[in-house]
C-alpha cells in the first residue's frame, strides 16, 4: 500500500483531521474493491461508535428533551445518509480509493460507501488523537445538521415504531375504537397501545390521520 497523496493529506488536515501515521488514513479511504490488504471496514466499525457517543453527548448537553426524542435525533444524525452528506460537503468523493469497476458503478456517490468512509476517518482520528479530538471534529462537521433541527420532524408513526424497537418493546398496535358522523364528514378515533407501556388515542377525519395523532400523543406521554 502506497502512502497518501500530498493533496489528500493536505485535504485531511484542512478539514480538521490530525494525520500522524499515514497507513491508517490510507486504509480509512480505501474500499474493499481495490483488493488492498487493508481497507476501511475495521475503522468504520470503531468510528460508528465514536460518532454515536459524540452526537449523543451533544444532544444531551443542549436539549432538555425526553429520551425518546433524543433517540430520534440521534438516529437522524448518525444515519448513513447523513454521514454521506457530511462527506460530500467536505469533498470526500475525490479522495476515495476504489476500483475502476466500483467507480463505474457509482461508488464515489454511494451513500453506503461515503457514509462508511466518513465513519472510518472518525475512527482513525480517535485512534491517533483520542476521543476529545474526534468528538470536537464531529461537533464541528455535524454542527449545521445539529443546529438545523434535523430529525425533529419524523412522522409520528415512524417515531413510535423506532421508539418501541429501541426500548425492546413489542410493535405498537392500532385499533379503531369509534367511527362517528356521515360518510362525507366521518370522524375516526384510533387507540394505539404498546404492551406494558401504555396507550393513547387520536381523533381525525381519516383513519390514517387518527393513527398519526394517536402516535404523536403516545410519544408526548411516554416518549
Amino acid at each position: 500500500m502506497s502512502g497518501l497523496a500530498p493533496e489528500t493529506r493536505a485535504w485531511l488536515e484542512d478539514v480538521g483531521f490530525t494525520v500522524k501515521q499515514e497507513p491508517m488514513w490510507l486504509a480509512a479511504l480505501t474500499h474493499g474493491s481495490t483488493g488492498e490488504p487493508l481497507n476501511y471496514e475495521r475503522l468504520e466499525f470503531l468510528g460508528d461508535r465514536v460518532l454515536g457517543l459524540a452526537v449523543a453527548q451533544w444532544l444531551y448537553d443542549r436539549f432538555d428533551a425526553p429520551e425518546g426524542k433524543l433517540a430520534l435525533r440521534l438516529n437522524a444524525m448518525v444515519s448513513r445518509a447523513m454521514c454521506a452528506e457530511v462527506g460530500r460537503g467536505i469533498g470526500l468523493p475525490g479522495h476515495l480509493r476504489i476500483s475502476k469497476q466500483a467507480h463505474a458503478d457509482g461508488g464515489r456517490d454511494s451513500d453506503n460507501i461515503l457514509g462508511d468512509v466518513m465513519e472510518a476517518l472518525l475512527g482513525a482520528q480517535f485512534v491517533e488523537n483520542g476521543y476529545d479530538a474526534a468528538r470536537d471534529l464531529v461537533h464541528f462537521l455535524w454542527r449545521p445538521a445539529l443546529e438545523s433541527g434535523e430529525g425533529k420532524a419524523k412522522h409520528p408513526k415512524s417515531a413510535l415504531q423506532e421508539w418501541a424497537a429501541g426500548n425492546q418493546r413489542r410493535p405498537p398496535e392500532y385499533e379503531v375504537v369509534e367511527r362517528a358522523g356521515p360518510d362525507h364528514a366521518a370522524r375516526f378515533t384510533v387507540r394505539v397501545k404498546v404492551h406494558k407501556v401504555g396507550e393513547a388515542e387520536g381523533t381525525a377525519s381519516s383513519k390514517q390521520e387518527a393513527e398519526k395523532m394517536a402516535a404523536a400523543e403516545f410519544m408526548e406521554k411516554f416518549g
